[in-house]
């Protein structure tokens, strides 16, 4: 059974994405900022991440993912972003010069399709 990180501070997120993946046998484990996702992921590596982009800060998620990517230990581990920014209204919030290592995308509110089909993929399944 692959184990799941959600990392988020919407507790409804949360939620939701929860019931929808434990109904699909994924254990999930939860992180409501970026510093607690990252202790999380050190104590017991997980087989994906799916990753808030806005929470304590504006750019908590995306700090967390480079952070990610220079950590030996967790680089490898896929990531989906999850972002409740549109594309409008993303200009102006996310720098566009800024490096974002490799991730898939989940636009919120979650579509439960979509969602099981993009953790699958990150699963290599």
């Amino acid at each position: 059974m692959a184990k799941i990180l959600v990392v988020d501070d919407d507790r409804d997120f949360i939620k939701i994405t929860r019931m929808i993946l434990e109904a699909n046998n994924y254990q999930v484990i939860t992180a409501a900022s970026g510093a607690q996702g990252l202790e999380v992921m050190r104590r017991g590596k997980p087989d994906l991440v799916i990753l808030d982009i806005m929470m304590s800060y504006i750019l908590d998620g995306l700090d967390v993912r480079r952070t990610m990517a220079e950590d030996k230990e967790l680089k490898d581990i896929p990531v989906i972003m999850a972002t409740s920014l549109t594309a409008a209204r993303a200009q102006g919030t996310l720098p566009s010069d800024e490096y974002i290592p490799a991730a898939d995308w989940l636009h919120k509110p979650i579509d439960p399709d979509k969602l099981l089909e993009q953790v699958k993929k990150a699963l290599g399944g």
